[in-house]
C-alpha cells in the first residue's frame, strides 16, 4: 500500500487500519535499517517496537504535506541513535571500548549471513563518526536520494554528499587494506 493510500485511510478516520498498513509497509525495511547499526536481533526488534509506539503516538500530529516515508525514517534514525548513545554511555561506565563492542556483536551475530567482505564492511562502518555512518547506510544500503536523507537528518544536500564521499573513501581504504 502506498503512502498516499495510508494517508487516505488515516484522514478518512481509519486510524488503526492506517497504522497497521504503516507497520506492514515499513517493518522489514526499518528492522534492517536499525540492524545495520545495532547488530543484535533482540535489541533491533526492541528498538523497532519502540519506533512503532512513537509513530502511533505522533501520528495525530503528523502534517500530511510532509512525506510519510521521511518522517518515519527520521523517527527510526533518532531512536536508533538514542539507543546507540545509551549503549555507548554504558560502555564508558564499564570501561569498554564501544566500537570494539559493536564490532564483536557483528562477529557473534548468529543471524548475520553475509560473506567476510560484508562483515568487514559493517565493521568499517562502526569506525565512522555517527553522522557519516548514518549517511553512508541510508545512501549505500537504502539507496535513498540525498534530498530524502536531508529531510531525515536535517542536513543540507551538499553536506550529505561530502559526508558520504568521506565515509565511502574511509571504508574503501580499510577494505583495500584487508582484502588487497
Amino acid at each position: 500500500m502506498s503512502d498516499n493510500d495510508i494517508r487516505g485511510l488515516y484522514q478518512g478516520g481509519f486510524h488503526e487500519e492506517a497504522f497497521n498498513q504503516i507497520v506492514n509497509s515499513y517493518s522489514e525495511r526499518l528492522y534492517y535499517h536499525i540492524r545495520r547499526f545495532i547488530h543484535n536481533h533482540t535489541d533491533a526488534d526492541d528498538v523497532l517496537q519502540e519506533i512503532f509506539i512513537k509513530i502511533w503516538t505522533a501520528l495525530p500530529t503528523f502534517r500530511w504535506e510532509a512525506q510519510l516515508f521521511t518522517w518515519i525514517y527520521r523517527i527510526a534514525t533518532n531512536a536508533t541513535l538514542n539507543y546507540l548513545r545509551k549503549e555507548k554511555f554504558k560502555s564508558i561506565i564499564s570501561f569498554q571500548d564501544f566500537t570494539k563492542k559493536m564490532e564483536e556483536r557483528i562477529d557473534e551475530d548468529a543471524y548475520f549471513n553475509g560473506e567476510e567482505l560484508e562483515r568487514e564492511l559493517h565493521k568499517a562502518m562502526q569506525r565512522l563518526p555517527e553522522k557519516q555512518r548514518m549517511v553512508f547506510a541510508l545512501r549505500y544500503f537504502e539507496q535513498m536520494k540525498y534530498e530524502d536523507i536531508a529531510q531525515i537528518t536535517d542536513t543540507s544536500v551538499g553536506a550529505l554528499k561530502t559526508s558520504y564521499h568521506i565515509a565511502y573513501k574511509k571504508i574503501s581504504e580499510e577494505l583495500k587494506q584487508i582484502f588487497g
